[in-house]
């Protein structure tokens, strides 16, 4: 079988800068379980998260733009278009109706056709076109466009991408995505949980506590609070991956080899 050709291609700049966002991005969600409350970031507890909410913003700004460099071109920017926008139509589909996002289905098939590296850019602009639509901008919002770009960007490192096809295929793009919105939505809750206070004291954050017990506490946390909502997503995206699946990788397949991102782009008469 051919390889099928990427709108972008990771190379050495642009996976460093991935993995520097990605970093930062773990440490802008799970910094409150390692930080020592008498310690300097503990006293300004308040303030960590809009320091690391303009950090993020600044960094993944640096990562699309170096993936942009190495290889972004007109054809791909088009087709980022065109997938984000119905992206972002789709979010409000099912919003705050038992955590049905359909959006999610269509980040996992196009990650997959399209690979990580479009798909990460893809999940970011995604997630912030969707949020300017929604109205659903705040300090939250940069870490849903890197939880996002992780989700997509999975997607397109998963196995055999350029082998058969068929059932499997689809089966193991709907597990994935089943799986990975339960991973999105835990990831998630680290961005507002250390920061309930005696709101729900017995699963709450303690900053004094062991990181076993915080950990136990979070589990808590997302077993009483937000499980129905994962897994309303969870099994929409498995449901919608499975059903549409096949026709939509057919479309994106398609239109990848039609686009042909890796043919110069020629304003020129031809003779």
């Amino acid at each position: 079988m051919t390889p099928q050709a990427r709108p972008v291609r990771l190379g050495t700049r642009s996976t460093a800068a991935l993995l520097l966002v990605s970093a930062v991005g773990v440490v802008g969600f799970a910094w409150p379980l390692f930080a020592d409350p008498d310690s300097a970031l503990g006293a300004h507890t308040q303030d960590a998260p809009w320091l690391f909410t303009g950090l993020l913003i600044l960094l993944v700004a640096v990562v699309a733009a170096t993936i942009s460099e190495s290889g972004l071109g007109p054809k791909a920017v088009a087709m980022l278009g065109v997938l984000a926008a119905t992206g972002a139509a789709l979010r409000p589909v099912g919003a705050g109706t038992a955590g049905i996002e359909p959006m999610f289905f269509l980040m996992v098939l196009s990650g997959r056709v399209l690979g990580p590296g479009f798909g990460f850019v893809l999940g970011n602009v995604t997630m912030f076109a969707s949020a300017l639509l929604t109205g659903g901008v705040g300090p939250w919002m940069p870490f849903q466009m890197l939880a996002m770009g992780w989700f997509t960007l999975g997607a397109g490192l998963l196995p055999g991408r350029n082998g058969p096809r068929g059932r499997w295929e689809v089966a193991m793009l709907a597990v994935y995505g089943f799986l990975a919105s339960f991973a999105y939505g835990t990831v998630m809750n680290l961005v507002g949980w250390p920061y309930m206070g005696a709101l729900a004291s017995g699963i709450a954050f303690d900053p004094h506590a062991h990181l076993a017990t915080n950990l136990t506490r979070f589990l808590a946390f997302c077993l009483a609070t937000s499980l129905g909502w994962d897994l309303g997503r969870a099994v929409v995206t498995l449901l919608l991956t499975a059903v549409l699946g096949p026709a939509v990788l057919r479309a994106l397949r398609r239109a990848t080899r039609r686009a042909a991102f890796e043919s110069p782009v020629d304003f020129e008469p031809q003779p």
